[in-house]
């Protein structure tokens, strides 16, 4: 048994935090809300009073919102804190703060990996996750037994974890060209009489197979977009990380502004701002451009 802490307890961390408990290790746990971990210490985990206690393991793990909510909880005195220890990140935050933050460990005699994940909440829950993995070699070996307890696969991406992020960020800019496909074309064809979700079965089925079109394809199909899986707020948010991404590397994005407006579009209408960030879809069949 190993003692690890974990900080971020909300739709996915949770799940993840739970396959570590289950598979034996000691977790200690924090959330900014503390009853967000109030299952986990029921099954047996730890409740850290502070997100210094949770930083306390030798190894620790973080599922944190964004960029503002991992800065918070990284800070500087955390970081001196940490010397000596290894801390993953697995949220999408952006490339450049991955680097600042690199910096920092390197500074205080820290390892810090990027480890950003593809999959929504009952995926996590299930150990099949594929991990987004980046850093020393040397703590990727060592991080592999852990990984195989979240995910089903672990891609390692080399030791600069920024590279990570920015995969992440290029892999959710792909599932979001695939939402807004879905919704402009289901717009076409049902304004034509054909039924959505024989419309999406066929996209799925046939030349669009994988878990975006089967996944998303359905929910648009029948619009439904709560409760959310992944909030469209975040959706917005990991379009801007591949802005990032993009503008670094000098790449012109030709449909990233166009996406822009429909991710807007979407968080200025009442009836959606609040859900799944597939609710995208419905910009193109309410005509809300």
């Amino acid at each position: 048994m190993t003692t690890v802490g974990f900080l971020g307890l909300g739709s996915m961390g949770q799940g993840m935090a739970r396959r570590l408990l289950d598979a034996g290790h000691d977790v200690v746990v924090w959330n900014r809300s503390p009853g967000a971990a109030d299952e986990l210490v029921a099954a047996g985990a730890r409740r850290a009073q502070t997100p210094a206690e949770a930083l306390e393991p030798e190894l620790s793990f973080s599922m944190l919102a964004n960029d503002e909510a991992v800065q918070s909880v990284l800070d500087e005195a955390a970081i001196r804190s940490l010397k000596g220890r290894t801390h993953v990140v697995m949220a999408s935050i952006s490339p450049s703060l991955a680097d600042r933050l690199v910096a920092a460990f390197d500074a205080e005699g820290a390892t810090y990996v990027g480890a950003p994940v593809l999959g929504r909440p009952p995926v996590a829950a299930a150990g099949q996750l594929n991990i987004l993995a980046a850093g020393p070699a040397e703590a990727l070996d060592a991080l592999e037994p852990y990984f195989a307890e979240l995910g089903k696969r672990t891609w390692r991406l080399g030791e600069r974890p920024s590279a990570a992020n920015a995969v992440k960020a290029a892999v959710n800019y792909n599932i979001i060209h695939a939402m807004q496909a879905i919704g402009e074309s289901v717009a076409m064809t049902e304004r034509q009489g054909v039924d959505p979700e024989l419309f999406t079965e066929l996209l799925s089925s046939t030349l669009f197979g994988g878990v975006v079109y089967s996944g998303y394809g359905g929910m648009i199909a029948r619009g439904e977009y709560t409760p959310p899986g992944f909030h469209i707020a975040l959706g917005r948010k990991d379009l801007g990380l591949a802005q990032e991404v993009a503008e670094a590397g000098g790449v012109t994005a030709a449909t990233l502004p166009a996406l822009i407006q429909v991710f807007d579009a979407a968080l200025a209408d009442p009836d959606l701002k609040d859900a799944d960030w597939s609710a995208i879809a419905e910009v193109s069949r309410r005509d809300l451009l």
